[in-house]
């Protein structure tokens, strides 16, 4: 499973890949809509978590973009600054995964774990 981090804090979102990556689970991380999109059009992901608030193109028009060339990616949102109306749109747009900041990553895992539908095995090595 290819898992695509996005969220404009370099530091917490290069943090969480390499967590994932000692459990075993494949994660490459961007810091922009742009860089994401990028990614995106040059690789396969199954699942992404994005940033709600990011400048330019937040989580929410970043999801509404991807969906046009990647109908059955699934998305995970994580935000600091959570609100029901962020919630309910997303859920409206597909996406009803949301964690709250600061994430841990046993949470992160439960619901990348929820989105695709399976049962990932930590490594706890």
């Amino acid at each position: 499973m290819n898992i695509l981090l996005v969220d404009d804090e370099e530091e917490l979102v290069s943090t969480l890949a390499e967590r994932l990556g000692f459990r075993g689970i494949d994660a490459q991380w961007a810091t922009s809509a742009d860089q994401a999109l990028a990614m995106v059009a040059a690789h396969h992901f199954d699942i992404a978590v994005l940033d709600v608030k990011m400048p330019k193109v937040g989580g929410l028009e970043l999801m509404g973009r991807i969906k046009l060339t990647h109908p059955n990616m699934k998305f995970i949102f994580l935000t600091g600054h959570g609100s029901e109306t962020d919630f309910e749109q997303g859920c409206r747009r597909g996406a009803c995964f949301y964690l709250i900041k600061p994430v841990r990553i046993e949470d992160l895992i439960n619901k990348i774990n929820e989105a695709a539908g399976q049962v990932l095995t930590p490594d706890t090595h």
